[in-house]
């Protein structure tokens, strides 16, 4: 018989132990996402407001990826044991440092022109984030595997 789980009791929301970084991993993917989006969307149509709304996503996806690291972390020293990393374990969590690395480099130049008033964007910035686009992605793919939404056959 399956015990009963109640979804609205706080032990089964905030103990389990891989849920908190399989649902806040999604924030920074999807606001550096947006970023990016939107940077493209400002450099093809000169408004400004874009790269303002891209700049805050980029800074509200750098706050977020301290709680996805974080968690990552106890996810792999709860659910994962703590296990050696090596395969797929080893190259998430690099590939995951990289992202935030990443992240947090090309919000910092955001930052340094905003203070300098620059309107447009350097082309190698956008370069920069196109990257951080293809290694977020790669980052999502890997932890697919270990989260078992992606199998192998």
């Amino acid at each position: 018989m399956i015990a009963a789980v109640n979804p609205f009791d706080w032990r089964t929301v905030l103990l389990a132990k891989h849920a908190q970084h399989v649902v806040l991993i999604h924030f920074p993917i999807a606001l550096c996402l947006a970023a990016v989006a939107f940077d493209l969307v400002g450099r093809w149509t000169h408004r400004p407001e874009f790269y303002t709304a891209a700049y805050c996503n980029f800074t509200l996806a750098a706050i977020a990826t301290l709680p996805a690291i974080l968690t990552g972390l106890l996810a792999w020293q709860w659910q994962l044991e703590g296990q050696h990393l090596k395969g797929i374990l080893l190259y998430h969590l690099l590939a995951a440092t990289a992202s935030t690395l990443l992240i947090v480099v090309v919000w910092l130049f955001h930052y340094r022109l905003r203070r300098k008033s620059e309107v447009t964007l350097p082309a190698w910035l956008i370069a920069l984030e196109l990257a951080g686009v293809t290694l977020i992605t790669i980052t999502g793919h890997l932890g697919g595997f270990l989260s078992g939404v992606n199998t192998v056959p």
